[in-house]
């Protein structure tokens, strides 16, 4: 029901029985002679007119009667009553007389019209309700915070469709909503009102549909939520909304990445698609978190090809099975083998011809790859190796390593290794026609190894929730977040680059903890949080990029390509036989390659 509607029906509803009352008045006291005279059509016209001016003052015709208390009787009898006596003294004032018996019926039948109509109306709601959650559906009760577009969308979505979810009532901060029906669904208050409203309406989900919310506006009233309601949902992102694609199907559990408070990333559709429709793609890793989403963006842009290489059957099985349902007209091939294998690597290179890479294989877990060393060196450096001269010799157009912030001032094996990959690519850039560049980026939530998934399964566990360090922050990213900007990055790299994405603030993980707590429906008062002490390799804080690497543009607003002149040469050969070496050895080794070239680049600022 619309306001205009609404508004319509209650003046109509109100002057009928306005007047009814005080001609039905006149004619009980007069059966025998019901005369209309002067005194009583005038009275009629001020009653009526009195009665509408008092009704809008005391916001009469903005109440919910579905939802009505004593409150809106009270001020339904302080609007019959004064116009009433507004009444009375204008025929005194007029006709100097008053018609008492008259006036006093026409009190009584409009009091008991007016409250009795709005009664039960009440009372045919209510049973309504009542019906609904008694249905065998079992509806739940659910508040829609916000009542702009897509709040209505939504109420009529979910009003069309089977759904469980019951809207019973709307939250809005704006004043002129307030009590008014959108789609039959009151608006009774404004966010600050959230606690008592899913009190009072016994809500048992809340889905919030304000499009505009980001950053801290957004965590507040999600976290808000998540403490009086279990189950809490978020519309899509505007833009699906706006093209007419939102529906319930498409709602979705607010999560972690909600608290970030990023603003969604913004491409540049048509450079990506110049870069890939039509050519031939290679993502190795393909089965992993990030380069199974690589895998899901690149799919959009329609590349001829798309080849998905990793070492695990059952991920290569997982991904391809997805990418057949959105593949379109691109040809799919598996390959499954380790980058490890350089004879593998090379002959699946000469059989696809890739025409651009995006090497995500990699092992990436800090304190397992301190106690694997060996497994680091294979994959991470020689792995790389193999991928990357493989390239060069078929003559691949682009080559994009997936690097880490921890290979800025490594310390724990897992860093040192992509940045020693990060140094081989620097050095295959000056010595081929493939255009060789490396994008770097930090934490990634929600993938394997992320704190996110350890966190959500201690909560579920009762606690405690375990800390390294109260000081501790890293940078993070969305899953999503990450594969699009590196598709980006690679659609403007021209090669040598090393690209660092803005993933603004670092956040502490302590922060992180106590937000997926409160995500989760708990209190700080009822999951600890302990602190376990930093482990073996790990730092407080980590780095984006290195002082003296020059930045020399912007490519993006969220990326930025850096240059430096630092490359490692004949790494194979001082990294092939690793195995002979303890780990303690080859930990020492890697060091002294990185000091060497962290030597080699001093000289050359003193130089300077």
């Amino acid at each position: 029901m619309n306001y205009r509607f609404r508004m319509v029906s209650l003046l109509t509803i109100d002057s009928f029985i306005v007047l009814v009352s005080i001609f039905l008045a006149h004619f009980f006291l007069n059966p025998f002679n019901p005369v209309i005279d002067w005194m009583l059509g005038l009275s009629s016209i001020i009653l009526l007119i009195s009665h509408h001016a008092l009704c809008f003052y005391f916001h009469l015709y903005q109440r919910i009667w579905k939802y009505a208390n004593i409150d809106e009787l009270i001020s339904l009898c302080k609007v019959i009553i004064l116009s009433i006596l507004i009444t009375a003294a204008s025929q005194l004032i007029i006709f100097r007389d008053l018609y008492e018996r008259g006036l006093f019926l026409t009190l009584i039948l409009h009091l008991v019209f007016l409250c009795g109509i709005r009664m039960l109306w009440r009372y045919l709601q209510l049973r309504k309700d009542d019906a609904i959650l008694k249905s065998p559906l079992k509806r739940k009760a659910t508040l829609i915070l916000g009542a702009g577009v897509s709040g209505r969308s939504i109420s009529i979505e979910l009003q069309k469709i089977d759904s469980i979810l019951n809207p019973v009532v709307f939250l809005d901060d704006n004043p002129k909503l307030k009590n008014l029906e959108i789609n039959g669904i009151p608006v009774v208050g404004d966010l600050r009102e959230l606690e008592s409203v899913v009190e009072h309406y016994n809500i048992k989900h809340i889905i919030i549909a304000i499009p505009s919310l980001k950053g801290e506006q957004l965590q507040k009233i999600i976290q808000k939520s998540k403490r009086v309601c279990e189950d809490v949902q978020i519309i899509p992102k505007y833009s699906e909304f706006a093209t007419g694609k939102l529906s319930y199907s498409k709602f979705r559990n607010v999560s972690i990445e909600d608290l970030l408070g990023r603003d969604s990333v913004v491409l540049d559709n048509d450079s990506i698609s110049k870069k890939i429709k039509g050519k031939k793609i290679l993502v190795t890793g393909a089965g992993g978190s990030i380069g199974s989403e690589l895998c899901r963006q690149i799919i959009k842009y329609e590349p001829s090809i798309l080849i998905l290489l990793d070492h695990s059957e059952y991920n290569i099985y997982q991904i391809l099975r997805e990418m057949e349902k959105i593949k379109g007209c691109t040809q799919l091939k598996a390959e499954i083998f380790s980058v490890e294998n350089r004879e593998r690597v090379q002959l699946m290179m000469e059989k696809h011809q890739p025409n651009i890479i995006f090497h995500a294989a990699a092992y990436k877990h800090v304190p397992l790859m301190e106690e694997n060393i060996h497994s680091a060196v294979s994959t991470n450096i020689l792995g790389t190796k193999n991928v990357i001269d493989a390239a060069d010799k078929v003559s691949v157009s682009s080559f994009v390593l997936i690097s880490t912030d921890k290979a800025v001032s490594p310390s724990n094996i897992m860093g040192m290794s992509k940045r020693i990959a990060e140094l081989i690519v620097n050095e295959k850039n000056n010595n081929s026609f493939t255009n060789y560049s490396s994008v770097r980026f930090g934490n990634v939530l929600g993938s394997s190894g992320s704190v996110v998934p350890l966190f959500k399964e201690q909560i579920r566990n009762g606690g405690p929730v375990t800390v390294t360090h109260p000081e501790m922050s890293r940078y993070f990213m969305t899953i999503p977040e990450a594969a699009q900007l590196v598709i980006q990055a690679a659609s403007s790299s021209k090669g040598g680059e090393t690209f660092v994405l803005d993933m603004g603030e670092p956040v502490k993980i302590v922060d992180l903890a106590k937000q997926l707590i409160n995500l989760s429906g708990f209190s700080e008062d009822e999951i600890e949080i302990t602190y376990t002490g930093i482990r073996e390799g790990e730092k407080l804080h980590e780095e984006l990029f290195y002082e003296f690497e020059e930045k020399y543009s912007k490519v993006h607003p969220k990326i930025n390509a850096f240059t430096n002149e630092q490359y490692i040469s004949e790494i194979r050969n001082k990294l092939q036989n690793n195995l002979i070496y303890c780990e303690e050895e080859l930990e020492r080794l890697l060091q002294t390659i990185l000091n060497n070239v962290e030597s080699k680049n001093t000289a050359r600022m003193v130089s300077n």
